[in-house]
């Protein structure tokens, strides 16, 4: 029997107010991101790799505004 195990979510540490999201670690499925004010809403999953390079553009600057 395999039992659902509930992620553990946490918040962006770029949270301000109440525009956040929260990312949480899945074991098998990658990285998984949501809305914090729509906890029951979509989430939306990435592989591992990807996230990884997503933050990485974010911290580089790659996705400020000129």
């Amino acid at each position: 029997m395999h039992m659902a195990v509930t992620p553990a979510w946490r918040k962006s540490s770029y949270c301000a107010n109440q525009t956040c999201v929260e990312v949480a670690d899945r074991a098998h499925d990658g990285i998984a991101v949501r809305d914090a004010k729509e906890l029951d809403g979509s989430v939306l999953s990435f592989e591992r790799e990807t996230w990884a390079a997503f933050v990485g553009g974010i911290k580089a600057g790659r996705f400020d505004r000129q």
